[in-house]
């Protein structure tokens, strides 16, 4: 039996294949490149002492995972990371996103739908909710009318894994993500975006080395306790050891339907001061950040309702913000030295 991980070698797909392999199950890992680098291998390797299967795959290719299933046709189970995610990049070019995330995922359940049983963890998020009318949000809350395309492709997704599931043999656990941060403790593996970060905590450890020459922190009158928006970070690792568990729960027949939500958050939300404060006491380091307007798009506040989680899955958050962001410095000084030349 192995486990497909699509987008694998991504910042959450590689922190996922480290738990899953520490974990015992043996793991195939797909990944385009297109955002990620093939080093990330080496990290996982240098962590676990095994290096995952790898295939270059583009999943917008049918017939390239139609071979991909031939190969491994002891497939049992897929968790679906494979994604572009940037918003506003998918205002932009709407299509690149529907194209890509849509037409992997149909791809990658026709393939599966022929198998007598299958599982399938999807990586959803949070913004299936839009602006939440309570706090904290809960899996029932209402679906808001999305704000970007990349948003649309995260709940017409959840749609057709729902339809599909009705109808065929295929088990699966929708996990809507809150904000994920942070790196492994070893420093191996940990987010690298490509060009100017559109993540906060990326753009904070990119200013606090000097790669950027300050951050800006988006509004500061929004109706929080500090003016800025308010978000809820989880550490990355928490978040790939919920993917274990889920996965854990579709093969034992846990399941009480065939498809099942979770939010995965901490419960507790931060705003973009108080991330800002706490890096700086984790760091020692003064930050450079200056308030300017607020950004089309974004909401005040999200954070998770997490009973659900803690309950039926038996997960809930290990680590704190602080341990996040100390694990994201020090990614960032480990890339910086990386960076350096060879006296």
């Amino acid at each position: 039996m192995k486990i497909l991980v699509t987008g694998g070698l991504g910042f959450i797909g590689s922190h996922t294949l480290v738990a899953l392999q520490t974990e015992g199950f043996e793991v195939i890992a797909v990944d385009n490149l297109s955002n990620s680098s093939l080093e990330v291998l080496d990290g996982i390797e240098r962590i676990t002492g095994t290096k995952p299967l790898f295939e270059n795959i583009e999943l917008r290719n049918k017939s390239a995972v139609q071979k991909l299933f031939k190969k491994y046709d002891d497939i049992r189970g897929v968790i679906h990371f494979a994604a572009s995610k940037a918003v506003g990049e998918s205002v932009e070019n709407p299509l690149l996103y529907y194209e890509n995330n849509l037409n992997s995922l149909i791809y990658l359940l026709q393939e599966l739908q022929q198998k007598p049983a299958a599982h399938f963890i999807f990586s959803s998020s949070c913004t299936v909710y839009g602006q939440a009318e309570k706090m904290p949000i809960t899996e029932d809350a209402p679906i808001q009318v999305a704000l970007s395309p990349y948003g649309n492709t995260k709940q017409i997704g959840e749609e057709i894994i729902k339809d599909v599931a009705k109808v065929k043999n295929i088990n699966a656990i929708l996990l809507r993500y809150f904000n994920p941060i942070g790196a492994h403790e070893s420093a191996e593996i940990g987010e690298l975006p490509l060009g100017v970060p559109q993540n906060l905590v990326p753009f904070i450890t990119q200013t606090a080395i000097g790669l950027r020459e300050k951050l800006s922190v988006f509004g500061n009158d929004y109706p929080t306790t500090d003016g800025t928006a308010v978000r809820d970070y989880i550490h990355v690792v928490d978040l790939a050891k919920a993917h274990v568990v889920a996965l854990q729960r579709l093969l034992h027949h846990q399941n009480l339907e065939n498809v099942e939500i979770f939010n995965l958050g901490t419960g507790k939300g931060s705003s973009v001061l108080e991330v800002i404060q706490a890096f700086e006491k984790v760091s020692d380091q003064k930050l450079n950040y200056q308030i300017v307007g607020r950004r089309e798009g974004d909401i005040t506040e999200a954070y998770a309702h997490t009973e659900k989680a803690n309950t039926l899955l038996g997960w809930k958050t290990e680590l704190s913000l602080e341990d996040a962001l100390s694990s994201a410095w020090k990614w960032e000084k480990k890339l910086e030295i990386s960076k350096k030349p060879p006296s």
